[in-house]
């Protein structure tokens, strides 16, 4: 028994110790294997973790997205912004940027670049003495796409550009060309926004064009890339690339106290209104003007979209107008005329439309006007001939309420004033005869043709020696 018993001791002790040391190296194995290859319990748990962040990530970025949206649609309903550049830090300013090629900068901007046509009617003396004789004028420029509304396709532009049509017409990439209307103008800084219905524009256009970013013009460097695109002599949009040759410019000879970006890249006549990019494809300046002479080259100027911007979107807001009947314009009764800078300067008076006289008991009188003020701004926006006062007045009705910010001199200082006009019909002020006037015109005209019809029967009518004769005096 004693035997017995201590047999059954050493087979106890010995499974013991197995079974220790097989839990110790199972312990063990698992600890390596876990270091080195995770468990699939280790791998689902963080699978499932994965999951989560992700899941928690897509669903901020949906509730952004969402709040962006929203804020789109706000903006589209209340009012019309410009796209601004998010700054990209990856990409280094000032010169050493990297950026697009010129040949992906183009294809990508070149849908946010339209051409403009302005066509006007002026009036010119006849060279032989015989009365004013009307011809129609064709100028051409370019724009850049800036934004839209439900109604309207928004394009910036200068004001020379626009300034005095009759009638608006803007070419798009693909070669469709649609009406525009003036939203409003700003000659003294020199910019302009024109819109085109919604409702004309094909389908087939809307796809192909683009709304062009606003970048950051105050962190430009000279020296830094930038490409030109525009309507350039009026052939269709064409690319030029140089540098920022200068910043803060003034240019030479211009009325406008205002700061330009200065460029070598080609500015030629059709340019514009059109985009300065830089190599982001981020539009920082709206050329407009270069030097033209012999002796220079290589000297054009851009408004830095940071100048431009604040005007821009004040202009892109405004009541969309169109020119009403004659019969219904409106009349504030001044006579005036325009002080230009260098008046300005030489007088000491600020620059406008002075008025030399208000018509007693016409609206500019029954609103407080007096000889003297110089009317500043029209409807909120910088007038400075009376031109372009007359001009705008074609577009608001009689009975409408304008505010024209006006300078008065007081104690040896001008301070400026804001006055509401009410606008009168031009009925019985001269000013509605234009139409009476202009059938004068024709019916002169035809009575002329006639004449040198038969002018041309008589001479027809001659021997061929009498008509060399005659033709040769008339050389």
């Amino acid at each position: 028994m004693g035997s017995f018993f201590k047999k059954v001791g050493i087979g106890a002790a010995i499974g013991l110790a197995f079974g220790l040391m097989a839990a110790l190296s199972f312990i063990g194995i698992t600890r390596v294997v876990n270091t080195f290859f995770p468990g699939k319990a280790e791998v689902s748990a963080k699978f499932e973790a994965e999951t989560d962040r992700s899941d928690d990530t897509e669903k901020k970025v949906e509730e952004k997205k969402t709040d962006k949206d929203k804020d789109k649609e706000e903006d589209k309903v209340e009012s019309a912004k410009l796209t601004k550049a998010v700054d990209d830090h990856s990409i280094s300013r000032g010169g050493g940027e990297v950026g697009m090629s010129v040949t992906e900068l183009a294809k990508n901007n070149l849908p946010c670049v339209v051409s403009i046509t302005n066509t006007s009617v002026k009036q010119l003396r006849d060279m032989w003495g015989n009365g004013i004789r009307e011809y129609e004028n064709v100028s051409r420029g370019s724009g850049i796409i800036i934004g839209e509304t439900d109604d309207e396709l928004l394009i910036a532009t200068n004001s020379h550009v626009v300034n005095g049509a009759d009638s608006i017409t803007v070419g798009f990439i693909d070669s469709e060309i649609y009406d525009a209307t003036v939203k409003g103008e700003d000659s003294e800084i020199d910019l302009a926004v024109i819109g085109v219905k919604m409702s004309d524009i094909k389908k087939s256009t809307l796809d192909e064009i683009k709304i062009a970013v606003i970048g950051d013009s105050d962190a430009l460097s000279v020296g830094e890339q930038v490409v030109a695109i525009g309507n350039a002599v009026g052939y269709g949009q064409s690319v030029t690339t140089g540098i920022v040759s200068a910043l803060d410019r003034d240019i030479p000879d211009d009325d406008v106290e205002m700061s330009y970006i200065q460029t070598d890249a080609a500015i030629n006549p059709g340019n514009s209104g059109g985009a300065l990019l830089n190599m982001k494809g981020e539009v920082i300046g709206i050329n407009t003007a270069k030097i033209m002479s012999t002796y220079v080259e290589g000297m054009g100027y851009a408004i830095p979209m940071d100048t431009a911007n604040p005007t821009i979107e004040a202009l892109m807001n405004r009541k969309t107008r169109e020119k009403v009947d004659e019969d219904k314009a409106g009349y504030i009764g001044i006579t005036g005329v325009s002080v230009d800078s260098q008046t300005s300067k030489m007088y000491d008076i600020p620059e406008g439309i002075y008025l030399q006289e208000v018509i007693k008991g016409g609206p500019a009188e029954e609103a407080g006007m007096l000889k003297g003020d110089i009317i500043k701004k029209f409807d909120g926006v910088s007038v400075t001939t009376i031109a372009e006062l007359r001009s705008k007045l074609d577009y608001y009705e009689a009975g409408e309420k304008v505010d024209f910010v006006i300078c008065r001199q007081e104690n040896g200082e001008y301070v400026e004033k804001t006055v509401t006009v009410k606008l009168e019909s031009r009925e019985g002020t001269g000013l509605d005869k234009k139409d009476d006037k202009k059938e004068d015109k024709e019916k002169e005209k035809d009575e002329k043709n006639d004449e040198e019809d038969e002018m041309m029967d008589y001479y027809n009518s001659l021997p061929d020696e009498l008509k060399e004769f005659f033709y040769g005096f008339g050389r």
